[in-house]
């Protein structure tokens, strides 16, 4: 993609706990202001776009947060798995007749089919649903909204890249169908901090609950125990 902003690697392994916390104290007073409470029973982990075009170093698309989220990701879908909770993954990539207006926002596609498009080492072993899509929104031209509903989800947990870009729009785009959205401040990354807290003000006023992945644990723990 190209560059009109300076990346910045702003989440790091020793940082991201106490910058995420930071975050959170940004858009706290929307998340007060919308009093509502995850039920991971009626919920879903929908892991967005965690690539290899995205987490490769060696990737002019490299998110430099990525690496850092990638752990909280992990062990979210550990818990999700544990708990027989549903875990999607969404990989995106495109052909020339999909892309769309892509191809004249984006001077290169991330092409079907390419090893770019796979999941890292990190995540390919994992379970979980695999959606493909070819455009930001996961919704648009896929079957999430129907597995959703067919497992009577209502609520989604929103962690992978871009923050500002496939997350945002997917996140925006599961509120108007109905679905609470809780959106991983840590569990998610973008090229700059600019970006990130942007997405997070915007989304946490209009669209979703900020959460911290710790507080998701603690809620998956707690209110699932009686299950395990």
């Amino acid at each position: 993609m190209i560059q009109l902003i300076m990346k910045n690697q702003y989440f790091t392994q020793e940082n991201l706990k106490n910058k995420a916390k930071e975050m959170l104290e940004k858009v706290r007073k929307y998340r007060d202001y919308h009093k509502i409470e995850l039920l991971p029973e009626k919920s879903a982990l929908l892991v967005i776009d965690m690539q290899k075009y995205f987490l490769s170093p060696s990737s002019h698309a490299h998110v430099p947060s990525a690496y850092a989220i990638l752990p909280g990701i992990k062990k979210l879908i550990s818990v999700y798995s544990k708990k027989k909770l549903p875990v999607i993954f969404t990989l995106h990539s495109n052909t020339k007749e999909n892309a769309g207006i892509m191809k004249k926002w984006w001077p290169e596609l991330l092409l079907e089919g390419s090893p770019e498009s796979r999941l890292p080492k990190e995540l390919e072993s994992l379970e979980g649903i695999i959606i493909e899509k070819n455009q930001y929104d996961a919704f648009y031209n896929t079957d999430l909204e129907q597995i959703l509903k067919k497992k009577n989800i209502r609520q989604l947990v929103i962690c992978g890249v871009l923050t500002n870009i496939c997350c945002e729009t997917t996140a925006r785009s599961a509120f108007v169908r109905g679905f609470e959205v809780f959106f991983a401040i840590d569990g998610t990354a973008a090229y700059s901090e600019e970006h990130h807290i942007s997405a997070l003000i915007n989304l946490s006023y209009g669209f979703t609950i900020p959460v911290l992945t710790e507080e998701l644990f603690y809620i998956l723990l707690k209110k699932t125990k009686h299950k395990t």
